[in-house]
């Protein structure tokens, strides 16, 4: 007769000897018929100790219990792959910023270039419909002029990342442009405009 309640028997959902509900395979008991210390004639120094060989030595467990893998880092922080996406959107920037400062580096002197992820929801007087690219922003009140270029917008448009480094060098061109009063073919002849 089952009693219901119990701990034991069938009202866990347990069969004896069957699988544990859980699924938790039983853990093996020692038997002491096998092992010979239990032995009363057993005699521990006629035991000869076995040294492990180097091939016999197991390499250190590179595993977590779970078998997902060590966690951490895949690459060291030094490495190019290392790198973030904003990250190497800020180099595509600077990149840009070089090649148009190397030829007006006198009218751009203390302006400040900067990457922001998105524009804000305010958009400024002369952007008609659209989302910026990039904004400038003149020098007043004491603050020097500012170029600012905006990495999402500029993400989702390119193609590529060589369609990406061109857009990126057209929008600080644009955003130049704008700032010095000239035409984007002034301030790079290999200005493509979209």
């Amino acid at each position: 007769m089952a009693l219901f309640g119990s701990s034991r028997g069938s009202s866990r959902g347990a069969v004896p000897g069957g699988p544990r509900p859980h699924g938790r395979p039983r853990r093996p008991r020692p038997n002491p018929a096998l092992d010979p210390t239990t032995d009363p004639a057993f005699d521990p120094t006629t035991v000869t100790p076995v040294t492990p060989q180097a091939d016999d030595v197991a390499a250190p467990r590179r595993r977590d219990r779970r078998g997902r893998g060590i966690r951490g880092p895949l690459l060291p922080p030094g490495m190019p792959a290392h790198r973030t996406r904003a990250e190497r959107f800020d180099d595509l920037v600077l990149e840009a910023v070089e090649a148009v400062g190397r030829r007006w580096a006198e009218q751009l002197s203390g302006t400040e270039f900067a990457v922001e992820d998105v524009p804000p929801s305010d958009p400024a007087p002369w952007e008609s419909g659209g989302v910026a690219l990039g904004r400038c922003f003149p020098a007043e009140s004491g603050q020097p002029a500012r170029v600012v270029v905006y990495r999402r917008p500029v993400e989702s448009r390119a193609l590529d990342a060589e369609d990406m480094a061109d857009l990126v060098r057209d929008v600080v061109v644009e955003q130049v442009a704008h700032l010095l009063a000239r035409t984007p073919e002034e301030i790079d002849p290999h200005y493509e405009g979209r």
